[in-house]
């Protein structure tokens, strides 16, 4: 893959531009303890006909290594909440229209993909900003809480979203993922699910059922 790294805005991502002038931006949001690199791992077989894509590092320093989307201090505190993760949240809509608008990539609408802590920020994303997001994939991640308002309003209602996850996963357990899609169906979500058999990653069925829910 094509891909630049650059600061922008005070942001450090790595980017593909697409390859043709019919493109949406897609934004690839790592987990906890991750960067802007770790995301690309998936991303091999994303179509560069559609997709102009992203990977912005998260604002925050985790510890031991890497970085995270919500502040250090409240690591400890058990898994991420909506008080958490909501300044992260404005700031990626913020980092959407600033960046589209440099490179001139449609983004009124814009799709968007995140692995564990960063599926967390997928669901708090299409909660808030719902009229903003367009395919939302939540792998090996999970519902923060303090969204039960959003559920009750059906904050997702229309969307289409794909959730994988693995049933040997000892970080996000299995329960919590299905707890997590129940939510999101009340919410008003049609859910496009893979299970496999698999710890806190993605296989290789639902990564190749990934691709086809993105190029659909």
């Amino acid at each position: 893959m094509n891909t630049e790294t650059i600061e922008f805005n005070g942001w450090m991502m790595r980017f593909r531009p697409a390859v043709s002038g019919n493109r949406r931006l897609l934004v690839m949001l790592h987990g906890w303890t991750g960067d802007e690199n770790s995301m690309w791992v998936f991303a091999r077989n994303f179509s560069g006909e559609k997709h102009w894509i992203i990977a912005p590092r998260a604002p925050h320093a985790a510890d031991p290594q890497g970085f995270s989307w919500r502040p250090a201090q409240v690591q400890t505190f058990g898994r991420p909440s909506l008080e958490t993760l909501l300044p992260s949240a404005g700031a990626l809509i913020r980092l959407v229209d600033e960046y589209s608008a440099s490179v001139g990539v449609e983004a009124e609408k814009f799709d968007v993909i995140g692995f564990s802590q960063g599926g967390a920020m997928v669901n708090v994303l299409g909660m808030l900003f719902p009229d903003r997001i367009q395919k939302m994939g939540v792998l090996a991640g999970f519902l923060p809480s303090g969204l039960d308002d959003y559920v009750e309003k059906g904050a997702l209602g229309g969307k289409r979203i794909f959730v994988a996850h693995g049933t040997l996963d000892e970080l996000v357990p299995i329960d919590r993922a299905r707890a997590s899609m129940e939510l999101m169906e009340k919410a008003g979500a049609s859910i496009i699910y893979c299970e496999d058999e698999v710890g806190h990653k993605l296989s290789a069925n639902c990564l190749r059922a990934l691709e086809e829910y993105l190029a659909d």
